[in-house]
């Protein structure tokens, strides 16, 4: 195992005097197979660095003892081939071999990489969290609160079940009294959106502490359906549509309330605190091109994210991809990360493809596909053709077809073909013909996805 290290950070894998252990405790006993302890052991790991081999003392391992091993090499070797010597954050790592005194069972010497908890391996052995356990307290949790209603309770259960990683939001049943500073910020034909401060805020991990704990006065926007009293499949399709993962470019969600006087129900969503991406034509004049490209990219990256579960947006447009600044008042090179605070919204519309009204014509006119506009379903080409749309935008700080009127006459000439006027002293060439490619009238020619196109494209720019 020695002779197998490549690199400096591998790990040097030893055999461990069953002395140097000190502080072992049973975290599990699989079935007399197994027993899985914690321990601390004294001298620690031997690490490579500055040019010499040194230890890190009193490492915190697991010790992985194989019951009845002592006469069973060939088990004992084959369960060391099953970890790895590669140093990572998300691996369980094998630091050595030992040896109860006692017993004669081997013992395996890992990564402090179980929950103490269950006993399993962590979901996240970087964050310290196990996904099952997780669950299971979130389960336990089920009975100190209800909405009232048990077709939402069974909703948010099952959101509270998607969770995969000590990052994803815990969907919950928010009672309307925990909003205050609650401010009309938008109003829609269907909903009214406010801005909240909600008290107790929202659950997240804490990996010192393995617990989740609150973030409290948390800004949140609150989307209020208009008519809602009765719950009913649409609202709960756009509850689906939003995100509970911090990192794929869709608007979280943290929750559902009810307005106890009007009794309408309301989506509590994350509060993007730049507005529309229109707004940024105006915050920052100096609007870099690889700025723009990185503001696609992520973009796409939504829409991506959309698409892989085989839905469609419908209603895709620069009023629903949404800023966030946090504590910065420009969305300038001088920040340098802001790029990651884009998210798509508005996921009332979103749907299976085919599982649409055909019937229905939704959408900002110059952003909507010329086959749609003759009565064909939505289909993931027909957002790819409202994402031409907004590279026209972004390029241009224009509005398509800004000058005309949304009307009979626009739709028609959509379908004929016409689109908005561009030329290379706007934006560079290769930009506006994949954005040509995206506004093609048949959908067929349209590109698939292609945000690592767009990481290309900000690479031509340095070149």
């Amino acid at each position: 195992m020695q002779l197998k290290i490549d690199e400096s950070s591998d790990i040097i894998v030893e055999w461990i005097s069953y002395n140097q252990f000190n502080n072992i405790k049973e975290i599990s006993n699989k079935d007399d197979l197994f027993i899985i302890c914690s321990a601390i052991w004294e001298e620690g790991l031997l690490v490579y660095g500055n040019g010499t081999n040194f230890r890190l003392p009193n490492e915190k391992v697991i010790l992985k003892y194989l019951c009845n091993s002592q006469d069973i090499i060939n088990e004992l070797l084959n369960e060391i081939k099953k970890y790895t010597i590669s140093n990572s954050d998300e691996i369980l790592n094998i630091y050595g071999i030992s040896q109860n005194p006692k017993t004669k069972d081997y013992i395996v010497v890992l990564k402090d990489g179980f929950c103490k908890n269950c006993g399993e391996i962590y979901t996240s052995i970087n964050d310290n969290w196990c996904k099952s356990c997780q669950i299971n307290n979130l389960k336990q949790n089920f009975t100190s609160w209800t909405s009232g209603n048990k077709e939402i309770d069974h909703f948010i259960q099952q959101m509270q079940f998607k969770i995969n990683n000590c990052s994803d939001i815990i969907v919950e049943w928010i009672p309307y009294s925990q909003f205050h500073n609650i401010n009309k910020i938008g109003e829609g034909g269907f909903a009214i959106v406010y801005s909240a401060i909600w008290k107790d805020g929202p659950l997240q991990y804490v990996e010192n502490q393995r617990e989740l704990k609150r973030n409290p006065n948390k800004k949140v926007a609150l989307k209020c359906l208009n008519n809602s009293q009765n719950i009913n499949n649409e609202f709960l399709n756009e509850v689906k549509g939003y995100s509970i993962k911090n990192y794929d470019r869709i608007l979280s969600l943290y929750g559902i309330s009810q307005n106890p006087d009007t009794k309408d129900y309301v989506m509590v969503l994350d509060y993007a605190d730049g507005g529309d991406i229109s707004n940024y034509s105006y915050i920052n004049i100096d609007w870099y091109w690889f700025e723009r490209l990185l503001v696609l990219t992520h973009i796409i990256e939504g829409l991506e994210n959309i698409h892989k579960n085989k839905m469609v947006h419908h209603d895709f447009h620069t009023g629903n991809i949404l800023l966030s600044f946090g504590d910065y008042t420009t969305y300038g090179s001088s920040s340098g990360n802001l790029t990651s605070h884009i998210y798509i919204s508005d996921m009332g519309l979103c749907g299976e493809v085919g599982n649409i009204d055909e019937t229905k014509i939704y959408g900002v006119m110059p952003y909507v596909a010329p086959e749609v506009l003759r009565g064909k379903p939505y289909s993931q080409a027909a957002d790819i053709y409202s994402f031409g749309m907004i590279m026209y935008f972004v390029a241009t700080k224009k509005q398509p077809f800004a000058n005309f009127s949304h009307d009979n006459t626009l739709a028609l000439n959509i379908c004929n073909g016409i689109r908005p006027e561009i030329n290379e002293k706007e934006a560079p060439k290769f930009y506006i013909d994949l954005m040509k490619r995206c506004w093609d009238s048949n959908p067929n020619n349209r590109p698939t996805l292609f945000h690592k196109y767009c990481r290309q494209c900000i690479q031509r720019l340095f070149i």
